[in-house]
Parts: structure tokens; sequence; C-alpha cells
């Protein structure tokens, strides 16, 4: 069995779980507000969809070796009311796409380069995650994970965090402590600051 669908699917599905949570948390009215977020540039309604199409339908897609379509990539997915339950659908199907052993096997191509999938299928998780925290910190949630899983998202920050800032994906790290528990290493090395969150759920 490859060691990466082994060691990596049980925390996608656990990850997707946590994310489906999220999205059925967030109000129209957080939707609606114009303010930043995490992410530079993006108010929460950019941020969604953003997570929604890499995370749900990008993750399937890979699975399946298929490109998105245009008509994915320009869709406002918060356009429905019933975007969250879309989404939780969504992932459902992607993590069965990768409950194979056989997707983790070869590699992906993504238009530009190709990539092994179980190297690719983390960082996915990582989006998944990530991202997730930008969600529930924008719209007054939390977004809890296991120290597993955090492990996860950590490795695949360290590994690939200098690609990701070439691409404005993330910003420089921040400091926390050695102590910190291991998902606000992660989010701090990607370039969050995970103290905001607790303070924001604090107000």
């Amino acid at each position: 069995m490859n060691n990466a669908y082994k060691n990596v699917h049980p925390y996608m599905v656990e990850c997707a779980a946590e994310a489906a949570r999220v999205a059925r948390g967030v109000t129209a009215a957080r939707l609606a507000e114009p303010g930043p977020t995490h992410c530079p540039d993006w108010d929460v309604r950019t941020l969604v969809n953003h997570w929604v199409l890499y995370t749900s339908h990008g993750l399937e897609h890979r699975a399946l070796r298929k490109q998105l379509s245009e008509e994915l990539t320009g869709r406002d997915f918060t356009a429905d009311p019933g975007w969250a339950r879309a989404y939780a659908d969504q992932l459902d199907r992607a993590v069965a796409a990768w409950d194979d052993p056989a997707v983790w096997e070869g590699e992906v191509d993504l238009g530009m380069a190709k990539m092994p999938a179980a190297e690719l299928a983390p960082m996915i998780v990582k989006e998944m995650a990530v991202h997730g925290w930008d969600v529930a910190t924008a719209t007054g949630q939390e977004f809890r994970i296991s120290d597993g899983a955090a492990r996860l998202v950590l490795d695949v920050v360290d590994t690939h965090g200098e690609l990701y800032r070439q691409y404005d994906g993330f910003a420089d790290p921040v400091d926390v402590p050695d102590d910190a528990p291991v998902f606000e290493r992660a989010l701090a090395h990607s370039g969050r600051d995970p103290r905001l969150a607790r303070i924001e759920l604090d107000q």
C-alpha cells in the first residue's frame, strides 16, 4: 500500500470534515463584509470562493487527473444560498476520489508542470486547513484539527514555504514560542499570526 495514502488520507478526511463544519458557520452577513482577511486583498467572499474551488473541486479533479474548467474557476460558489452544503457534498466526493491507493501513484498534470500525486495531496490538505483557519478567523470561529493533522500541515509549510512565498502565497514567518501548539507553528511559519485569532474571538 502507498505510504502517502496510508499516512495522509486520514488527515484529508479529518480536515475536510472540519472545513465543512466551518463553512456551515459562515453567515450571509459575514460573506457580505468588505473588510480584509488574513489573505491580503481578499475579502471573505473571495477567500471562501478560493477555498471551495481548490480544496473540493480541485482536490477531486487532481485525483481524476482532470483540469478545472473555466466555468468552475470563474464561479461564485457563495451566490448559492446552499453553498456550504454543496461544499460539504463536494468535499465528500473529493475525499472519496482519493480513497484508492492507486490514485496516489504517478504524477498529476498541473498545466505548467507535473507533480507526484503523493506530494500534491498533502499540499491541498494544507490549503484546506490553512485557508480554513483564515475563513474561521474572519468569521469569528475556530479551526480545530488534531496534532497529527497539524504536523502534516507544518511539514508541508516548512518543505514548500519558499515556493509559496515566490508566488505571494505566504508572508514572512511570524515568531511564536518553540512550545506553541503545532498548528499555531504551522500558521506562523506560513506568515499568519495565530494570536490574532484569539484576540478576535475574545472580542
